[in-house]
């Protein structure tokens, strides 16, 4: 079983280990992050319990690849959760979904694909980019059911 143990030695750059080392690889990877927000909305030319005003906690899960700077690091959280915060998450966050978004059915398969692009166009604008783009967009309506937007599917339309 192992136990807590302090540290002899905290590591020291360019002491105990030098910049050029920082990069380990010179693949892409893939992060991650996810947010929830809450908000209301109703469904038009819908039969069913939709059609009515009600809300959801949605939560969004970003994938997004790129490759390593000389610090070995991709893409800041912080920076993911910036782009949330003033591109996306203010349209969402605690709104009427049908006010704030563009003209149209507030379905999680049509907003999937608005945050993607949201998140995409963002991306773009980074100076810092290192070939960062969106894989991925998962968003929750539920606890179990999601719909999801794909780069694949996205660059094919």
């Amino acid at each position: 079983m192992y136990g807590f143990r302090i540290v002899d030695k905290l590591q020291k750059i360019d002491e105990d280990i030098r910049r050029d080392q920082l990069k380990y690889h010179s693949k892409r990877v893939l992060v991650s992050k996810e947010f929830t927000f809450d908000a209301a909305h109703h469904l038009h030319n819908y039969e069913g319990k939709c059609k009515n005003l009600h809300g959801h906690t949605y939560k969004v899960i970003f994938g997004i690849s790129g490759y390593v700077d000389e610090r070995g690091l991709m893409m800041d959280f912080g920076d993911i959760k910036d782009i949330w915060k003033k591109e996306i998450e203010i349209f969402l966050d605690h709104r009427y979904l049908n006010e704030t978004l563009p003209p149209m059915n507030t379905t999680a398969e049509n907003m999937v694909v608005w945050i993607y692009e949201k998140m995409a166009a963002a991306l773009n604008q980074l100076e810092s980019n290192k070939g960062a783009r969106v894989e991925f967009v998962r968003l929750y309506e539920t606890p179990t059911a999601f719909a999801e937007a794909r780069r694949e599917w996205m660059e094919l339309d």
